[in-house]
């Protein structure tokens, strides 16, 4: 048995102590050979030896490959006939055979001559210990007995030196060892009193073994291909997510080692890269196609990243990189990785152009183990996408999966499904005509008042909730506050109507209508007394479906409103096919309209473009008299802002609606 690790022709990690202990086994079997070989070889030998010993060498030509999670094994299947040649003949014929066997693969697979010693000198040991247990009893309890100490001490051998070349823990190289090497090398070696046996029927039935060899090689090949084949992308030859786990767990393991020897501590980088545009090139060119784009993506990483590269499915690739300084030095390995994308690909003539967005996640700031650092690598590539760029390193902010946000998705399920009010509330700020200085609409805003960490940021709370099942719990529990409190108010209110923003999630299915219509059944409320307020975004997730529910909630009476205007990818194209009654001018915009320039000239260009359009146009963020008479002058039609009022809770908003009334009223005479 040799492990494949033996093979790596990297220099030791500790040369010192790896070659002084290969100098030791391999003179440890020079004076075992040399104490048992004089006088140890009979002078005469039948047939059966060497028809044995002939065997021996032929079988060591092709030896086993066995594939585990974490080792490749090589196990020699000449074992079993210079085992049989021990039972039968001693120690020193069965060494000289294996010997022979050792020399002729050293020469078959190149092995180098110190290889070779330690091949040869392990199997002595290993002998030498069988034999002291043979030479007491040919009965078959203690055969198997001696073939177990054999094998044991084999491993031992082998594992101490692997231990000592590669590191990574000696307990944990000799168990996978033993599991893995059990079966094979355990039934050579307990078929060797069954050739023994064979040899006093008939000599010839000695060579039939080679036949049941050959069935095993094969069957062992088969299962090291299905092995490898499970830890490798068929289509581009990658390693697969398996084959990505394991050598992230060996680098890691590698900085482990480092970190207890006090060397220095590097950095890995789990880099995940998702490609720009594929699917257009599938839907458009055909899969054979698509195929194609992503062997040659394939081909330009494995030759510049300069890493171990990993395909994990459809168009997602993921690179590891391993020792890197820091954070900014992951970076910089990602930038290069995005330089492969930079040229066009040429498939039959065609170039197509291939962009992409990478996610950065470092070992060990952004996660400790291969799951951790996929799933922070993962948040960065989306965050990338989100923003527009093609690369950013991971940002706890941005991730909306953090233990903290997690429990604090969790704790609002709970809020929600409860019966209880668990500090969950609508605050409602009001929308002024400018032209009259009357309270048309409102807007509802959630707040939050955990009973832990306080009043819960509104932002936070909408990024924790949107990407979740309980977007849909939180926007049917607004909905429903909302119609309630309308119902509540009454007339006291006046015809005011409440606006509610909806994420792209409530507009995915045609849920949302249904709930709406069966709430303002129930209530009596009017239809156009709601309204909701939706962003560019939420078409952009999928527009036929999204189309599809905005129909429905416009039959329904449900005037639409496009929040944020001016800050999505394709306003024009949505003003013309959404079915809006109201545009709401982000207040990123109207902040500056007093003291930029360019901000008024592109708030009055918005007020143009809706009003030609036949659209209601809202102006957010109006925190000043100076702006306010801009908006006048401009032609905006309502606005809302902390000059006018800040949001507050329900109970408060009659009585400010009722001082506000009169101050109208006051104004105007």
């Amino acid at each position: 048995m040799e492990q494949s690790a033996l093979r790596n022709i990297a220099p030791p990690r500790h040369a010192h102590r790896f070659f002084a202990y290969v100098a030791m086994v391999v003179g440890a079997g020079g004076v075992l050979l040399a104490v048992h070989l004089p006088g140890g070889f009979p002078h005469s030998l039948p047939a059966a030896f060497w028809v044995l010993a002939g065997c021996a060498v032929v079988a060591d030509t092709k030896p086993f490959v066995q594939v585990g999670r974490d080792d490749v094994l090589l196990t020699f299947p000449s074992v079993c006939f210079t085992f049989a040649i021990l039972l039968e003949f001693g120690f020193a014929p069965a060494v000289l055979v294996q010997l022979a066997a050792v020399a002729i693969t050293a020469g078959w697979l190149r092995h180098t001559v110190w290889r070779a010693a330690f091949n040869a000198a392990q199997y002595f040991v290993s002998f030498a210990v069988a034999d002291l247990i043979v030479r007491r009893s040919h009965h078959v309890g203690w055969i198997v007995v001696a073939a177990v100490a054999w094998f044991v001490a084999n491993n031992l051998l082998v594992s101490t030196a692997v231990w000592l070349r590669f590191g990574k823990g000696w307990r944990a190289r000799f168990v996978r060892a033993v599991r893995l090497d059990a079966l094979a090398t355990g039934a050579l070696l307990l078929s060797a009193p069954g050739l023994v046996a064979a040899a006093g029927v008939d000599v010839l039935l000695i060579p039939l073994a080679l036949v049941t060899l050959y069935a095993v090689r094969r069957m062992t090949a088969l299962s090291a291909q299905r092995a490898l084949e499970a830890r490798q992308d068929p289509l581009t030859g990658l390693a697969n997510r398996k084959g990505l786990e394991r050598a992230v767990a060996d680098r890691l393991q590698e900085h482990a080692e480092r970190a207890a020897n006090q060397e220095a501590a590097r950095r890995l980088a789990l880099l995940l890269l998702d490609l720009d545009g594929f699917k257009q090139v599938n839907d458009s060119l055909g899969h054979r196609v698509g195929d194609r784009l992503l062997v040659e993506v394939s081909r330009r990483l494995k030759e510049r990243a300069d890493a171990e590269v990993g395909r994990l499915g459809g168009d997602e690739f993921a690179i590891v990189v391993p020792h890197l300084r820091d954070v900014a030095d992951a970076r910089v390995h990602a930038e290069k990785i995005m330089d492969v994308l930079r040229e066009p690909v040429l498939l039959d003539g065609l170039p197509i152009d291939v962009g992409g967005s990478v996610g950065v996640a470092v070992y060990p700031e952004h996660g400790t183990d291969f799951e951790e650092l996929m799933q922070h690598a993962d948040v960065a590539m989306y965050d990338a996408k989100g923003r527009g760029d093609n690369l950013a390193v991971y940002a706890p902010e941005a991730d909306h999966n953090s233990p903290e946000r997690l429990s604090l998705l969790a704790d609002l399920r709970k809020g929600l499904e409860s019966p209880d009010d668990h500090g969950i509330a609508l605050y409602y700020q009001p929308q002024v005509e400018l032209a009259t200085g009357e309270v048309v609409g409102l807007e509802a805003l959630l707040r939050w008042q955990h009973p832990e960490r306080g009043l819960v940021d509104p932002e936070e709370l909408i990024k924790v909730a949107e990407h979740s099942s309980v977007m849909r719990l939180l926007t049917f529990r607004i909905i429903d506050d909302v119609i309630d409190q309308l119902a509540a108010w009454g007339e006291a209110a006046g015809r005011v109507r409440v606006a509610v923003n909806v994420s792209v999630r409530d507009l995915h299915t045609g849920e949302i209508a249904d709930r709406i219509a069966a709430k303002l059944r129930q209530t009596g409320i009017e239809p156009e007394r709601l309204e909701l307020e939706i962003t560019e975004s939420a078409l952009m997730a999928d527009p036929r479906r999204v189309l599809a529910t905005l129909a429905r909630l416009e039959r329904l009476g449900i005037a639409i409103a496009l929040d944020d205007f001016g800050t999505g990818y394709s306003s024009m194209l949505h003003l013309r096919r959404l079915p809006l009654k109201e545009v709401k001018i982000d207040r990123s915009f109207v902040l500056g309209v007093a003291t930029d320039p360019d901000d008024a000239a592109i708030v009055r260009s918005m007020i143009d473009l809706a009003r030609a359009l036949g659209l209601r146009i809202v102006a957010e963020g109006v925190e000043d008299e100076r702006t306010w008479r801009m908006l006048v002058e401009a032609g905006c039609d309502l606005a809302q802002g902390w000059y006018f009022a800040r949001p507050m809770p329900p109970e408060r908003l009659l009585d400010w609606l009722t001082r506000h009334r009169r101050s109208t009223v006051a104004h105007s005479n």
